[in-house]
């Protein structure tokens, strides 16, 4: 189904052209922390804008391995397709004008909805989705800025590249639903990722693989099978800041 937020473009339709699509560099996005070119690909007639993050302009980290962001961008999407709920938007990892990197459709968003209102919301089903898929891929950045809505009504994430890491990081301004239980469809799309986590012929495993650290993926496991085995969405760490900071 085609949809505004991609120009028109279905998110199959838009993930083909990030595989295959010409890009070319329009600007830059100023106020991110790491390189983030704002670009379009192109491929025939068909052409859609995206975010392109270059490996080679990515700054280090103390908590993450040099150069692993975009592949960590790319896992978050796959994670994301494999419970069902497309919270993040199409994204692939490939070669670009600057190099290796990830590459994401640019989502076209509702700008009249009040992010910080609907960052606080408890009846959203897609935002509550949002804060699972965190939990899952351990994402230690979700901003209230990090929320895109589509004239649509379904709600996208973007920037997850400090996410995965081995040990608990988890720091979100979703924790709204902390120590509840968790919704029998989050609860029915964690067990299909679980089983798809252990099948080794799955191609979501050789993907994590890929950009992951061995223990990093373990971890992912490890995480799903608490979400489960508790029932509930998951409290912060007492040793860790909770709310990223700033957290627009």
């Amino acid at each position: 189904m085609t949809t505004t937020a991609f120009g028109g473009l279905s998110p199959s339709e838009g993930l083909d052209l990030l595989r295959r699509g010409e890009i070319t560099v329009e600007g830059r996005l100023t106020a991110a922390s790491n390189a983030t070119l704002y670009c379009t690909v192109s491929d025939g007639g068909v052409s859609a804008a995206c975010v392109y993050k270059p490996v080679a302009g990515e700054r280090p980290l103390w908590d993450f391995p040099d150069g692993t962001l975009a592949g960590r961008e790319v896992s978050a999407h796959a994670v994301s397709e494999a419970l069902g709920w497309s919270v993040v938007p199409p994204t692939v990892h490939r070669d670009g004008p600057y190099g290796e990197g990830m590459v994401q459709l640019w989502v076209h968003g509702d700008t009249t909805v009040d992010l910080v209102a609907l960052s606080r919301e408890t009846d959203h089903p897609g935002l509550r989705r949002m804060a699972v898929l965190d939990a899952v891929i351990n994402n230690s950045d979700r901003k209230i800025g990090h929320l895109l809505p589509t004239p649509e009504g379904h709600l996208y994430g973007c920037d997850h590249g400090v996410s995965f890491a081995e040990d608990y990081k988890l720091r979100t301004v979703l924790w709204q639903w902390q120590g509840q239980p968790l919704t029998d469809e989050a609860l029915i799309s964690l067990a299909t990722l679980r089983t798809r986590l252990r099948d080794a012929r799955d191609p979501l495993g050789a993907l994590l693989s890929a950009h992951l650290t061995g223990p990093e993926v373990y971890a992912v496991r490890e995480r799903v099978d608490l979400l489960i085995h508790h029932g509930i969405h998951p409290y912060p760490a007492p040793d860790w800041p909770s709310v990223p900071w700033p957290p627009v």
